[in-house]
């Protein structure tokens, strides 16, 4: 099955590690016009000349902006409109792991989670959809975890976050659809990303960072026996925004090699 994007203009937030980054590959390789954005300009750059040449040397925009902030989502938009064109596919990506005991929760690190995650996608939504729906077609995704569905002790404020993420995704998918607009999230589970390898850094141990990815999906018991990797993330999230998933609309997708239970 041949997944083209070819000409569609994919805005993703979170665009220079990890997983947007694969994501922002992989849609530059099926065709699309690519925007990314981030906080930190010297990754970003780094990022946007990889994808360039995945793409076959197709114009990369890269947007070094805060997405937490109102001002700089619209600043963003507007970037890509005018170098790009409207946004036919976005991808809210942008957010990190926040989480621990319910009680040391601050309510500044519950505002920067939500205003990160929540508000981000929100306000990128209702600066895209607009035109999405003039022009009778578009691809919102919002990539999650797996706790928005089944979250555990000590996940505040991220699975709180996220579970708000899918409910946005929800009510967005049902007022879209007429529009020819669809809607959907990923949810993440343990997929090797910069984040993990952050980690292993800081753990100070002597094993490889292969063996901690291994030692990660045997304690958590993962059916699949291995961590995922970024870019089958990227292919999931590619024929999502493609013409290929043109029935799929309002559904949150688990990535996580069988971990979770059914819901």
């Amino acid at each position: 099955m041949d997944v083209r994007l070819d000409g569609k203009v994919a805005l993703i937030t979170g665009g220079s590690k990890g997983l947007g980054k694969a994501m922002a590959l992989r849609f530059a390789e099926a065709g699309a016009l690519v925007a990314i954005t981030a906080r930190g300009t010297e990754a970003l750059e780094v990022a946007r000349q990889e994808i360039q040449a995945a793409g076959g040397g197709n114009k990369v925009v890269a947007v070094s902006r805060d997405v937490s902030k109102a001002e700089e989502c619209e600043a963003v938009h507007a970037t890509v409109v005018e170098q790009l064109g409207p946004v036919d596919i976005l991808v809210n990506n942008a957010g990190t792991s926040q989480r621990g005991p319910f009680l040391e929760v601050s309510d500044a690190l519950w505002q920067n989670d939500i205003d990160l995650k929540l508000f981000a996608a929100i306000r990128l939504a209702r600066l895209t959809l607009p035109s999405m729906q003039e022009r009778k077609w578009g691809r919102i995704i919002n990539v999650l975890n797996v706790g928005a569905k089944a979250p555990g002790p000590q996940g505040a404020p991220t699975a709180v976050s996220r579970a708000a993420g899918m409910a946005l995704t929800k009510v967005l998918a049902g007022e879209a659809a007429p529009h020819n607009v669809l809607v959907n999230a990923l949810l993440v589970g343990l997929i090797d990303s910069n984040q993990h390898e952050v980690k292993h850094q800081a753990s100070g141990s002597d094993n490889s960072y292969e063996d901690f990815l291994q030692d990660m999906a045997e304690t958590n018991k993962i059916p699949l026996g291995r961590v995922g990797r970024a870019e089958e993330f990227a292919d999931i999230a590619c024929f999502m925004a493609s013409d290929r998933a043109s029935y799929l609309s309002g559904v949150a997708i688990n990535v996580d090699g069988g971990r979770s239970p059914v819901v």
